[in-house]
């Protein structure tokens, strides 16, 4: 039963949200902590290691809840739920795509589509900053200061097209060496 709960909550996640993995974040934050599959904390993390590891992010992710829900076979039933979608609407919009791109009705879905994915990234980039830079309300601690100093400098050098491989190893050793610095 849970490797069909897996399946059709990933397939529905995959189904109903556009502009990929980080559009996602708001729906399978909700839907894990739905189905108590993961804790916030736990999430920040399965998002923090599918974010630096390779392949889509959507993908690593449902692949991470699924193995530690309910081992390998769910991590290949939520991997096969949040793929299939995707697969089965590349197919079709392959197919008519010719037909109807100049299409008015298309052109306006695609321009009203496109400003509700950056909305959608845009939330799930403050929700998950909030957790993950004031796990205890606005209060800054060193550990804050040093979240905050992280985020800063690699927003700076992500903006200037810096290697993103490069900018994840250096915020790992930098958090490694703040950790043994300040204790955490």
């Amino acid at each position: 039963m849970i490797y069909l709960e897996l399946f059709l909550t990933f397939f529905k996640i995959g189904l109903f949200t556009l502009g990929g993995g980080y559009a996602m974040l708001p729906l399978i934050r909700e839907e894990v902590a739905l189905h108590g599959w993961a804790s916030a904390e736990e999430l920040i993390n399965f998002i923090a290691v599918s974010e630096s590891t390779p392949g889509p992010f959507a993908v690593n992710i449902a692949t991470f809840i699924g193995r530690t829900t309910a081992g390998i076979p769910g991590a290949l039933c939520a991997t096969l739920g949040v793929v299939l979608p995707s697969f089965i609407v590349i197919l079709i919009v392959s197919k008519l795509y010719d037909k109807f791109r100049k299409s008015k009705l298309v052109q306006g879905a695609m321009s009203g589509v496109k400003p509700a994915v950056i909305g959608l990234i845009a939330a799930a980039l403050i929700s998950l900053g909030k957790q993950v830079m004031f796990p205890d309300g606005y209060f800054v601690s060193a550990a804050t200061f040093v979240s905050i100093l992280i985020f800063i400098v690699t927003a700076v050098l992500a903006f200037l097209k810096k290697n993103p491989i490069l900018l994840i190893g250096i915020s790992a050793v930098a958090g490694i060496v703040a950790g043994y610095a300040i204790g955490l």
